[in-house]
């Protein structure tokens, strides 16, 4: 099955590593009874390493509950990571006060999932735009005021609406605002989680494609998070797929569609329907749920719902005892399996 097409992969001529995350982890506590002792710990993040480069757009993509979101957040230090390094222009920012880490907020912007919930309804449209060249004293009120009537123009709205209210606005049209707020600061990474899931499929596209050229017009860097593999292989250059908080494959989005090793991944593209029914083939049917985070499988998270380990009798075998590091195995494509490839 081939990509959904549309954004075609950025040339990175010289590659320069903007972001590199080494051996992250997100575990929260759960607790009960009257005392509230902890009881379980749910590792929502379980050790995953990952560099970006600038001008990329790196996918994650996973079910839901997999822990895609909580990477993306951990990223920008939205939520603490329990341990692990993250750094960014090669400065650990895992390390940094709240003081010195707020220069480095300028120059990463998050867009969030829900175009609703993320804008404060009591604030102008303006205001929300501006608010973090505020916060970072940059320029003056009526220079502030030019410099968000010039985003929201570039994002696909009127100058005038900076003077009304969240409300007023559709929802692709509120997702729009918050794109403009991530730009406010002209950031070098944006974080980007679920930006269309909650739009009309029509709408999607739209934003898509906006997304697209404000990233060769100012040069940005995606982490571009979604459950939708169809969604994920329009935009993004190199695509993570994350399975119960660990990475079980990275490669080249082409690289990816075209030949699957990771028996997660055949399983979510054989659930993309295709516009031409002749080449639409068998969904991959997995049994069962997801495995709670609180309690993942032992070895390999996978092989409860693995086809390929039923098929080998190894569900409590070697994917019971060892876990599958994630190792390369073409050029640029990384897959955490026992038996990779295998059919």
């Amino acid at each position: 099955m081939a990509p959904a097409g549309g954004a075609s992969p950025t040339p990175l001529l010289h590659k320069r590593t903007l972001l590199k995350i080494a051996g992250i982890t997100k575990y929260f506590p759960v607790r009960s009874g009257f005392l509230q002792r902890q009881t379980g710990t749910v590792k929502a993040v379980d050790g995953v390493d990952l560099e970006v480069e600038a001008g990329e757009t790196l996918g994650l993509v996973g079910e839901s509950g997999c822990g895609k979101s909580t990477l993306g957040r951990s990223i920008l230090r939205l939520i603490e990571p329990t341990s692990g390094t993250i750094e960014f222009e090669g400065v650990d920012i895992t390390k940094l006060s709240g003081r010195r880490m707020k220069s480095y907020r300028a120059e990463m912007q998050m867009i969030f999932q829900d175009p609703v919930g993320s804008l404060n309804p009591r604030m102008s449209i303006g205001d929300i735009v501006a608010e973090g060249l505020v916060v970072h004293h940059r320029g003056k009120r009526a220079e502030r005021e030019a410099n968000v009537k010039g985003i929201l123009t570039r994002v696909g709205l009127r100058a005038e609406y900076a003077n009304r209210y969240p409300h007023e606005f559709s929802g692709g049209q509120r997702q729009r605002i918050g794109i403009a707020r991530a730009l406010a600061l002209n950031p070098k990474l944006i974080v980007a989680d679920e930006p269309v899931s909650a739009l009309d499929v029509s709408i999607q596209s739209q934003v898509l494609n906006l997304l697209v050229e404000l990233k060769r017009e100012f040069n940005l860097t995606y982490v571009f998070v979604a459950h939708n593999l169809a969604v994920v292989a329009y935009i993004s250059d190199r695509i993570a797929v994350m399975y119960l908080g660990k990475i079980v494959e990275l490669s080249n989005g082409l690289e990816l569609y075209s030949n699957p090793l990771h028996p997660y991944t055949r399983a979510l593209l054989s659930s993309i329907p295709d516009p031409d029914p002749d080449r639409q083939g068998t969904p991959i049917r997995l049994q069962g749920d997801v495995p709670s985070p609180l309690n993942p499988p032992s070895g390999c998270h996978f092989r409860t719902r693995c086809p390929l380990a039923k098929k080998k009798g190894t569900i409590e075998g070697i994917c019971a005892e060892q876990e599958p590091p994630l190792s390369e195995k073409a050029k640029g494509h990384m897959v955490a399996c026992h038996f990779a490839g295998e059919n």
